[in-house]
Parts: structure tokens; sequence; C-alpha cells
């Protein structure tokens, strides 16, 4: 597949669950050449995993390289300060200050993947306001 840009896209359980529901009814009910498929007898769908696919499928439509796969329920500090952007030490600043919560296994730290997911997600709002904000002085400064 050839596009213009590329996504990673990853599926917690519960989207691994009813991805594979979906996948044992098109194997159940794959039509005769020629012929539509039966939508009526297709699994009930949860909304969350509907935006999942759309994401997906959205991609695929603009052109976009898309790459689908799975993430545990938790990661390594390392995998999840590479989910960041940040450095190890950095995140454990952010599970000390109670910005990450966290638990051991044994001597290791883990986070849950859903809640570092949540922090990246709150860390992009905060920067595109402050870019918001930025922007907002440079017009009633006029600055240019």
């Amino acid at each position: 597949m050839t596009g213009t840009a590329s996504s990673t896209v990853f599926a917690d359980e519960a989207e691994r669950a009813e991805a594979q529901l979906l996948v044992d009814f098109l194997e159940r009910s794959m039509p005769a050449h020629g012929a539509s498929l039966d939508l009526q007898t297709a699994p009930e769908l949860s909304a969350g995993f509907v935006q999942f696919l759309s994401r997906v499928l959205h991609e695929v439509a603009d052109g976009h390289s898309v790459t689908v796969g799975s993430v545990p329920p938790e990661l390594t500090t390392t995998v999840a300060a590479e989910q960041l952007g940040v450095s190890r030490t950095t995140l454990m600043k952010l599970i000390r200050d109670g910005e990450l919560a966290s638990h051991k296994v044994g001597t290791h730290t883990r986070v849950k993947t859903a809640d570092v997911a949540d922090l990246r997600a709150k860390r992009v709002r905060a920067q595109r306001e402050a870019l918001e904000e930025l922007l907002k002085l440079e017009d009633e400064f006029d600055i240019q």
C-alpha cells in the first residue's frame, strides 16, 4: 500500500475481542461470488469499536498507509516513556507526582496502557491550548 502519510492504530483488549467476533461472523457469512453479505445476523459492535474501525477505514480512504497493532493492557516504564515521548526519568517523576498511576509487579513498575493513552491525549490537548494562546497573543500584539 502506498500513501502520502502513515498512521498507527492500536487495539486494546476489548477491541481485539470485538474484532474476533467480527472476523468470525465474516468467515461464517462469506457470500457466494456476486452475492451480498447479510448484515442482519452481524454481531452488535460497541461504539468504541465502531470508532476504532472508522479511524482505520478513514486512513485507508484518505490513501494513507495504516499499521494496526495490539498493545498489552500493561506497559513497562520504558515503553510508556517512549509512547509519551519523554525520558524514563521524566516518566518516573510523573508517577511520583501522581500524574500517572502505576503498580509493582515484583520489583518492576508497570502502568496501564489506557492510562498512558489518556495522559498522552491530555498532554496533546494542553500543547494545543498553549499554541492557541500564543497565536491569540500574536494577533493581539500584531506580532509576525
